[in-house]
């Protein structure tokens, strides 16, 4: 993408939606999944030099943000601290959410899959990244990618028929 810095951050700014999507599927929480997107955004306005110009930006970015998450990751293990948001406790017990059962469902199971598995259903299945650009942005061969998308679909699939929550 050889565009004008303004043609970036509008590019940028319809790509939000998606890096924030991305984001929560990653961290598992608003808040990180928030900072996470800022940190990526960031690093793209001062780095829009590295990005090519036949590179899709989308691959980019993701690929930012999912960098971020692992740079973030690193850090937490030097820290030796777990990280425990105060907050998680005033969404306990919400019965506003109602309506959304099937929807909490899924988004639990996601948050119980290992890591790299929910990396790969977020890629592929809730953003709709083609397989080979789900490998390119998690920097592993296509085999790797499909093996743990096969994974985490069973997985996934276990966990809801075990909780009654979204049926196919």
């Amino acid at each position: 993408m050889s565009a004008s810095p303004q043609a970036l951050r509008e590019a940028l700014v319809a790509l939000l939606p998606r890096l924030r999507r991305f984001a929560r599927a990653l961290a598992r929480d608003v808040h990180d999944a928030d900072d996470l997107v800022q940190i990526a955004v960031e690093r793209a306005l001062t780095r829009s030099g590295q990005l090519r110009p036949d590179a899709p930006l989308s691959s980019w970015m993701f690929g930012i943000v999912r960098n971020a998450w692992l740079d973030e990751l690193r850090a937490r293990g030097r820290r030796a601290r777990v990280f425990a948001p105060e907050e998680s406790a005033e969404r306990v017990g919400d019965a506003s959410q109602g309506g959304h059962a099937e929807a909490l469902a899924v988004q639990d199971a996601l948050a119980r899959l290992p890591e790299e598995q929910c990396e790969a259903v977020a890629l592929v299945l809730i953003e709709g990244f083609s397989y080979k650009e789900a490998a390119h942005i998690m920097e592993v061969p296509i085999g790797t990618l499909t093996s743990r998308l096969a994974r985490g679909r069973e997985a996934l699939q276990e966990m809801l028929d075990e909780s009654g929550g979204a049926r196919r």
